[in-house]
């Protein structure tokens, strides 16, 4: 070793004992010319999972698990990450189960897959669900869940939680019963009907649609401050236009089937095939466009990170594609 190399090497040793690090030898690292996001596109497919739900149900009583669900995790990451910043799960309940009430930091939103009869209280407004419908859980409020009626109620939840993994405050609160007092609302701020999405995206002309989902208390402000979320649709055969953000998304398919062309920086692509049900996810920087493979129109719901992206003053959009 030249004298030098090894006093490089002497002097490189004598740091860690002091707690610090040189930033030179990591820096193109932490500061890359792209975002180098560590999720992997990836489609959860519903006919598998769904006998598994129906396990769940029949093993793991309401009383043991609080909130039964599976969590969509990220071969490429650990709980709770479905992306690097979104959590997704698949919650599952059966008539006269209650999940009961409790309030956390994190915001929470709804997308209903399937079943009759379910409803979410918050706050008090107890909201029935229906298949498409979003229902939003804002932060600290209380709400449970339930189900009057036969068969499962099955929704994809969609949370900031691996947020609260670098911002460690996260915590809940468990109220003295099962169920907050609530009264039945049919309008309120907090539910979005699936008729009336479907309603304007088929009024839109042009193979592509998208509804951007904002708060009805604000507006034309966002879901949350993290959370975003849209719907869209593709017309038979066709294919959306491409796109490119530093977001990142996971979709979740309302109805219809095909495929999701997704490139990479360097130049390989990667197809996503999905069908009514399935649930995937778009790591941020990815460039991708949808493919309808049907006959019928497509619908896609999506909630991505862009609010947090936007009000941080980082969020990226590659308009020369």
């Amino acid at each position: 070793m030249a004298p030098v190399q090894a006093e490089k090497t002497e002097f490189l040793n004598s740091l860690k004992p002091e707690n610090v690090e040189p930033l030179w030898t990591v820096m193109s690292a932490m500061v890359p010319p792209v975002p180098q996001p560590k999720a992997t596109p990836t489609v959860w497919r519903y006919k598998s999972l769904r006998p598994l739900l129906g396990e769940a149900g029949r093993l793991v009583p309401a009383e043991e698990s609080e909130r039964r669900v599976l969590m969509l995790i990220n071969p490429s990451l650990k709980a709770p990450q479905t992306t690097d910043t979104l959590y997704a799960g698949l919650q599952y309940i059966i008539p006269g189960e209650v999940a009961p009430a409790h309030r956390h930091s994190a915001f929470a939103l709804r997308f209903i897959i399937e079943g009759d009869g379910g409803f979410t209280n918050v706050e008090g407004s107890k909201m029935y669900m229906e298949r498409g419908d979003v229902i939003l859980t804002p932060r600290w409020q209380w709400h449970d869940h339930g189900k009057d009626g036969n068969g499962p109620m099955i929704w994809l939840d969609g949370l900031d939680l691996p947020m609260f993994q670098a911002i460690p405050v996260n915590f809940a609160e468990h109220y003295k019963e099962d169920r907050f007092p609530s009264t039945d609302v049919e309008e309120t701020p907090l539910k979005f009907p699936w008729k009336g999405v479907q309603e304007y995206l088929d009024a839109i002309s042009g193979d592509h649609a998208i509804f951007d989902y904002k708060s009805k208390e604000k507006s034309g402000a966002e879901l949350s401050t993290i959370v975003g979320g849209q719907a869209e649709r593709i017309s038979p055969n066709a294919k959306s236009a491409w796109r490119q953000e530093s977001s990142s998304f996971v979709y979740h398919v309302y109805e219809g089937h095909g495929h999701t062309v997704i490139t990479e920086a360097n130049g390989e692509e990667t197809i996503l095939q999905w069908e009514q049900k399935d649930t995937f996810c778009i790591p941020s920087w990815k460039k991708f466009r949808h493919v309808n493979e049907s006959s019928s129109q497509t619908y896609l719901f999506n909630f991505s990170d862009t609010p947090l992206l936007k009000n941080l003053a980082i969020h990226r959009v590659n308009s020369d594609i």
